[in-house]
């Protein structure tokens, strides 16, 4: 039986056909067999308590610019018309994301949705990790700048992030005596209502930023992302550079201390980011890394992830 999938996505026209996990879990889904329509958040409705979306029927291509051949937009009723949805636009994680996941759980029992919106509204990525003490660097999260000057004066090297950035956009690395601590911290609380969050600096950022995927709460790979010279962050969104990296056996252990959380929570396509030895963040959004992966190590994490749908389908 043909799987019929929509993908809620930011628009497939701008991805980049080598890099984007959403085009390649596409790409995957299309050569089983599957048929694809493609839609945005704002062309979600809700009516009378049913969900509606207005999307286009697509073939994927791996053609620079053309990343999709598009038929004629519908009208998709989403309990009955499709039988998964990808909730895969990328954060911020603001009052819109949290209304999409409202409206898409309104589907549980009849639609398949992954990852579950529920979880992804209840699993913000750097407040989930926080529920497995010890894995994490010391991290504190507040909007009391009595407590952040004291976790400064006792780290001395800090990294601060807004609670619900993604990307990399807003991380700021303060060492001891930086003179723009008051100027950021200004900057943080006046635009926001939101708490920051501080952690320790890990010097181990200057090896990588180990990116570790999780299909259905099992590893399956990872990859490493090495900031460029001068910079603290490592995502690739601001110039990191990915490059291929084993699973250590305390990747593993961490992995398997959080695996059947995100099993129980239908969190099946997770990335994590490793520092050293330390957890920083779970990722349950719009994980990427997955084609990165497959070029060092050939796992196809795009095809292990059709297969866990198979599996939640009874198929």
């Amino acid at each position: 039986m043909t799987l019929r999938i929509a993908i809620q996505m930011d628009p497939l026209e701008s991805v980049d056909i080598n890099a984007d996990t959403t085009f390649a879990l596409a790409e995957a889904a299309q050569a089983r067999g599957a048929s694809l329509w493609v839609y945005e958040p704002k062309h979600l409705s809700c009516l009378d308590g049913r969900l509606y979306a207005y999307a286009r029927p697509v073939k994927v291509q791996r053609v620079a610019d053309e990343p999709g051949v598009f038929g004629d937009e519908v009208r998709l009723d989403l309990q009955d018309d499709v039988d998964v949805i990808l909730m895969r636009q990328d954060p911020p994680f603001d009052m819109a994301y949290i209304t999409a996941a409202h409206l898409l759980e309104l589907l549980k029992g009849q639609t398949l949705v992954l990852n579950d919106p529920e979880w992804v509204r209840s699993s913000p990525e750097k407040l989930f990790p926080i529920i497995f003490p010890g894995l994490l660097p010391e991290t504190l999260i507040t909007r009391d700048l009595r407590e952040i000057e004291a976790f400064r004066k006792t780290h001395r090297d800090i990294i601060l992030k807004p609670l619900y950035g993604n990307g990399g956009a807003g991380v700021f690395k303060l060492a001891e005596g930086d003179p723009n601590f008051a100027s950021l911290m200004e900057m943080f609380l006046e635009r926001s209502r939101e708490p920051v969050i501080a952690q320790a600096f890990l010097p181990a950022v200057s090896q990588g930023d180990k990116r570790v995927i999780l299909i259905d709460g099992e590893a399956v790979g990872a990859i490493n992302r090495v900031p460029k010279e001068g910079e603290a962050r490592s995502n690739l969104h601001v110039g990191g550079t990915a490059e291929p990296v084993d699973l250590t056996e305390t990747d593993k252990a961490i992995c398997a201390r959080i695996g059947s959380e995100l099993k129980k929570r239908g969190l099946v396509l997770v990335g994590i980011d490793v520092i050293g030895d330390k957890l920083t963040e779970i990722n349950v959004t719009s994980p990427t890394g997955i084609q990165e992966m497959k070029r060092f190590t050939g796992v196809d994490a795009a095809s292990l992830f059709w297969d866990a749908v198979d599996r939640r389908l009874g198929r």
